[in-house]
């Protein structure tokens, strides 16, 4: 990350006045950033905007509750990478349900609307779980004449 100085013009407070509100000026550093695709931006000051940051998602599966934290820019594939550590099921075994929509793996958790203390749904495959059931993930016997 690159940190630019840049210095911050006033004119007079009589060409700034607002009904009789004055604005005074004042010398203020501006950060700047470097975004990934090259692009120079200020930095954001306030630390609670969306998309920065961490944040816990309530996530509900059928019996149980698990708070997990993550980075914001997180995509559901990476939230299922974790909850797979949390709950033992593979990531393609699980459907995460957000706003009652399931999402797809490169989805961005900021970009869909996940905020800090959102409830996420975690619900298993239906297809896995029938394969658990009848036995078709392990492997089948062959039969001899």
């Amino acid at each position: 990350m690159m940190k630019l100085r840049s210095k911050r013009f006033c004119r007079s407070s009589s060409k700034l006045s607002n009904g009789g509100n004055s604005i005074k000026g004042g010398e203020k550093e501006i950060k700047w950033e470097l975004r990934p695709g090259g692009m120079l931006v200020q930095k954001r000051d306030t630390a609670d905007s969306e998309g920065e940051g961490m944040i816990t998602i309530r996530v509900a599966t059928v019996s149980k509750w698990h708070d997990i934290s993550v980075q914001a820019t997180s995509t559901f594939g990476e939230l299922k990478m974790i909850l797979s550590l949390v709950t033992s099921l593979e990531p393609r075994e699980q459907r995460v349900l957000f706003k009652g929509k399931e999402r797809e793996d490169d989805e961005y958790l900021h970009m869909v609307g996940v905020r800090d203390k959102d409830k996420v749904m975690l619900l298993e495959d239906p297809a896995t779980k029938e394969k658990k059931l009848y036995g078709f993930g392990t492997a089948c016997r062959t039969i001899s004449v």
